[in-house]
């Protein structure tokens, strides 16, 4: 070995050639891509190349998914397999083709990009154009609504993004791989899927697993998808491994992103006929000593960012607890049918606060809600031994989390008949649940109500709601100082034990 080459660059070298050389072994997993993550942080980052021809970047939105991958070539389409594979064209802002491989009995084989594999419908490109072309990313097909279709259960598509789905349900919220350094003012960066290893499924699996390579300016990543589409929701048992090349700031865990524009506790910005529009309308948290919390969606005037401390969380999620069509109206988005997605961290994750950040947006097109985990202790760079984090994330409709006591059916926010004083704001609160449908009617339930300081509580109320079998809290707050948010809680109590979970509420700036 020439004594110039130092010993770790040679490894590296050597690591990531390996699963590449012909007559590679054919047990292929965690360790292989947790070994060339190792690699590619021990080396200077480098951006995915931007291969594409001219043609294929100016392509719009609608020219992109004009591109259509033939039915007929889905990976074990002839092979009779439960599970099919179809591949995403790149182009427009897909800029970058990622590496897919198949992993089989006999090892590993790169999956060819071919342009005879799509369908270009209205597009005219000539040879030329496809020079540097690729794939963008893969969705996977089963049956999960009836035995003699394979329905699309499962995408990634562009930087970590990934969506699932599970049975009759619609895509609505994206999950991804790492959120690093969310809405500070240095500016976010986009940890990347550059590589995928998909294993053969037997003729009569159930579930299927994915590997991926995430790379970034700061962070790499080793991650495995073990992917279960059967039953109401559709589950992903992941585990993530991470090495960080420098140090960062905000480190955030199993990052949800999502969508509120507005809905029954946040008028329209302007005359739409339909009542709610989102993809989600609360973040929902299992704290680690079991209590549930509740916090509404808003889209805000200025970022809002709020942190939950939690230490060891049972589960965080983006929900959509609506599910009545009449409450959205939209028979194109079908928002009532979006699921949510709920995270179980797996192991203890200690001490640290789940993270949501609420962005202005000015229509329902931008993804302006995230919620993640961020640990207490920040990992520091260097480190040979990866981070690692493994959570169970599921796309609910059906069988959504929620406590076993009652939860919040709805937050309502405004006056009705009367009047309200200035810079007053009212809230209607209702709970619904086996607790408090177990009540009589006449039991005197109670509420819990905080107002943090900016904040002055001028009425409360709590009372029966006879049509939903539920109870009913109303408030009204006084906002102090406009220039900072009014933080707000509430529970319902009965024979002075707490059976509602806890709703959270952050009255934004005006």
């Amino acid at each position: 070995m020439p004594a110039n080459v130092p010993l770790r660059a040679l490894r590296a070298v050597l690591v990531l050639l390996l699963p590449l050389c012909a007559g590679a072994a054919s047990a292929f997993g965690l360790e292989d891509v947790t070994a060339r993550a190792r690699a590619l942080a021990d080396e200077p980052y480098v951006a995915p190349p931007e291969t594409l021809s001219p043609a294929l970047n100016a392509l719009n939105y609608d020219q992109l998914r004009d591109i259509r991958y033939r039915p007929r070539a889905n990976l074990w389409r002839a092979t009779g397999l439960p599970f099919e594979v179809a591949f995403f064209h790149a182009g427009s802002h897909y800029r970058s083709p990622v590496r897919i491989h198949e992993v089989g009995a006999k090892g590993v084989r790169p999956i060819r990009f071919d342009p005879a594999l799509f369908d270009y419908g209205q597009n005219r490109l000539g040879e030329a154009d496809f020079e540097g072309a690729g794939f963008s990313g893969f969705r996977l097909h089963y049956p999960v609504n009836t035995p003699d279709y394979k329905d699309e259960v499962l995408s990634f598509l562009g930087a970590s993004y990934f969506r699932g789905v599970g049975r009759g349900q619609r895509y609505g919220l994206s999950a991804r791989g790492l959120a690093v350094d969310t809405a500070l003012p240095s500016g976010e960066e986009f940890p990347q899927f550059r590589e995928f290893w998909i294993a053969r499924p037997a003729r009569d699996a159930r579930t299927i697993t994915i590997y991926a390579l995430m790379d970034s300016r700061r962070v790499t990543g080793a991650y495995r998808f073990v992917v279960n589409p059967e039953g109401p929701s559709m589950v992903m048992d992941v585990t993530a491994r991470l090495f960080l090349r420098e140090d960062v700031e905000v480190l955030g865990i199993a990052p949800l992103t999502s969508m509120f524009f507005f809905g029954e506790n946040q008028p329209p910005p302007r005359e739409d006929y339909r009542p709610q529009v989102h993809d989600s309308d609360g973040l929902s948290i299992l704290a680690g000593n079991g209590e549930w919390i509740w916090r509404p969606l808003t889209d805000p005037r200025f970022l809002q960012v709020s942190s939950f401390q939690v230490e060891n969380p049972r589960g965080f999620g983006l929900m959509q607890r609506d599910r009545r069509f009449d409450h959205y109206e939209d028979l194109e988005a079908r928002y009532e049918l979006r699921p949510s997605a709920w995270v179980e961290p797996r192991g203890d994750w200690g001490e640290g606060v789940v993270r949501l950040i609420e962005i202005p947006s000015p229509d329902e097109t931008n993804d302006n809600i995230v919620a993640f985990w961020v640990p207490a202790e920040r990992p520091r760079a260097g480190a040979d031994t990866p981070l690692e984090f493994r959570y169970r994330l599921s796309w609910q409709m059906e069988d959504e989390a929620r406590p076993d006591t009652s939860w919040v059916m709805q937050s309502r926010r405004g006056q009705g008949f009367g009047d309200i004083g200035e810079d007053e704001h009212a809230f209607t609160v209702d709970f619904v649940g086996p607790a408090l449908e177990a009540l009589p009617p006449d039991a005197e339930v109670g509420a819990d109500l905080w107002v943090n300081d900016n904040g002055q509580l001028v009425e409360q109320n709590v009372y029966r709601n006879e049509v939903t079998g539920g109870w009913r809290v109303y408030l009204r707050v006084r906002h102090l100082d406009a220039e900072r948010p009014v933080e707000m809680r509430a529970l319902l109590r009965h024979g002075g034990e707490q059976v509602s979970e806890t709703w959270s509420y952050l009255l934004p700036r005006p």
